[in-house]
């Protein structure tokens, strides 16, 4: 009778495991049928820099998109067919909106009939350089009344590995859900490069890590229609982890770019030159190149959520903790040698009038946010400097809760100033007319490599940044 009793209960058992696969599989294949359609409704949490070109991404693959964003002035600027991301033309905006492919509201309730939701908020640091996670879980906490049985959620937004089941899940699963069965959930990292005109949504490949292989699955099916290449990694750690690998490696060899700038200074060689001649190699070898320090969401801050995690399990992460000290000191190595160079002319850095070019943290963008630029000027200003800018995308700045505004790029002003700063490279600096008219250049990015070898006398003594101290551009010739 045991026997029968154990046998009986086997056979339970069988049933509604082989219930729940089937379930899960019925589950799995409508919403992959639905997306491979384009009826699966999409639903994107966070309209930024991330959020926006995905949302527009998969409106012109022929889904229907509604984006969720906190921010009043987003939500009326994209109802009204505005971009405020410099890479998306209002042009590519108005046909979307008009036809009602792309909807925006700051209303989470409109994500009860989404199907697929992805999560692209901002992931900054604490003041302690810690990951703060507080508006991935605001999101989930808002997004949780409306999930219903069938739907993916994707996490985009970079954090330490873990951040998609420690923090994502368990809010789903106090909801009622079980992950893998009645609710989908997997970790997409964001690959977005602001102002790349060669790699854009759908040339750049995508990393996707599913909680279960039905999560992965989804999520892959879900980014091939509007991605040409989807790489399936094993967990949403793995895709966690390969994208502070990314950033970080970037960071660390920024960093020693800087060094070797500094170590040429010290030994009267151009590091710009040394780069370019290494880089002839054709294999052991990656060209990295220095410059006034990190800016951007991504290189400066990624690397201390890694770092952070480690110091969780009893590690130290040696080599991130000295590549951030050297990147956050050239700002001060910049202002050194403005000041060296000022000096060199007779004249002190306190009073003299130092005109910084570009405040973004990279060419051709708008976005300041933890520009070595910012820390140039507060600098500069805390040193007595009298200090200026022009930008074309930045018009308005506020600095030590001071603002100042872009100054017009004239002749008059390159004549009177004391030391002109090019701090960002955009393409809009017609770099051969501001050598002809300014009286000292300090160069943090190369961009005065390709002046013409004959100038007027009058031309502006240039000191560029990894190179000694020289004269003109033409003092070779």
């Amino acid at each position: 009778m045991t026997a029968g009793v154990t046998i009986e209960r086997f056979e339970n058992l069988l049933v509604v495991t082989l219930e729940r696969t089937t379930q899960r599989s019925a589950a799995s294949a409508a919403l992959h049928e639905r997306i491979d359609r384009r009826e699966a409704r999409i639903g994107l949490i966070g309209l930024g820099y991330a959020g926006l070109p995905l949302a527009i991404a998969f409106a012109e693959a022929g889904f229907s998109v509604i984006g969720i964003d906190l921010q009043e002035d987003r939500i009326n600027a994209l109802n009204q067919s505005r971009s405020y991301i410099g890479d998306i033309a209002d042009e590519r905006l108005a046909p979307l909106i008009s036809n009602g492919r792309l909807k925006a509201t700051d209303d989470y309730s409109a994500l009860a009939d989404a199907d697929a939701i992805t999560i692209c908020v901002p992931t900054p640091l604490t003041n302690a350089k810690e990951p703060d996670t507080r508006a991935v879980l605001a999101a989930t906490n808002a997004l949780a009344p409306w999930l219903r049985p069938g739907q993916l959620i994707v996490l985009e937004s970079t954090s330490y590995p873990g951040t998609t089941q420690e923090v994502v899940q368990p809010v789903l699963e106090r909801n009622g859900f079980t992950i893998g069965e009645d609710l989908f959930l997997a970790f997409a990292p964001e690959r977005v490069n602001p102002g790349d005109e060669r790699f854009g949504t759908r040339n750049t490949p995508k990393l996707v890590g599913g909680v279960s292989p039905d999560c992965s699955a989804l999520a892959a099916a879900l980014y091939r229609t509007i991605i040409d290449e989807v790489r399936p990694v094993s967990t949403p750690r793995v895709a966690e982890m390969a994208k502070l690998l990314e950033n970080t490696f970037r960071q660390v060899n920024v960093a020693f770019a800087n060094e070797m700038a500094i170590m040429c200074e010290h030994l009267g060689i151009d590091v710009w030159e040394v780069i370019d001649a290494a880089a002839t190699k054709p294999f052991g070898f990656m060209p990295f190149y220095p410059g006034p320090g990190l800016g951007g969401p991504c290189i400066p801050i990624v690397p201390h959520y890694l770092s952070w995690k480690l110091k969780t399990v009893g590690y130290d992460a040696r080599f991130i903790a000295l590549a951030d000290e050297i990147n956050d000191a050239m700002p001060h190595h910049v202002i050194h040698r403005i000041s060296d160079s000022l000096n060199d002319e007779a004249k002190a850095l306190r009073g003299s009038h130092v005109l910084l070019l570009g405040v973004a943290y990279k060419p051709n963008v708008a976005d300041t946010r933890e520009s070595p630029a910012l820390a140039t000027f507060a600098g500069l200003l805390e040193k007595g400097a009298d200090v200026r800018y022009h930008d074309p995308f930045v018009p308005t700045l506020t600095i030590a809760g001071q603002e100042f505004r872009s100054v017009g790029l004239e002749r008059a002003l390159l004549r009177e100033t004391d030391c002109v700063v090019i701090t960002t490279n955009h393409r809009a600096f017609d770099v051969n007319w501001i050598i002809e008219n300014a009286r000292l250049i300090v160069d943090t990015r190369n961009a005065t490599a390709d002046a013409p070898c004959h100038l007027p006398p009058s031309a502006a003594r240039i000191v560029k940044l990894g190179a000694p101290s020289i004269a003109k551009p033409n003092a070779s010739a």
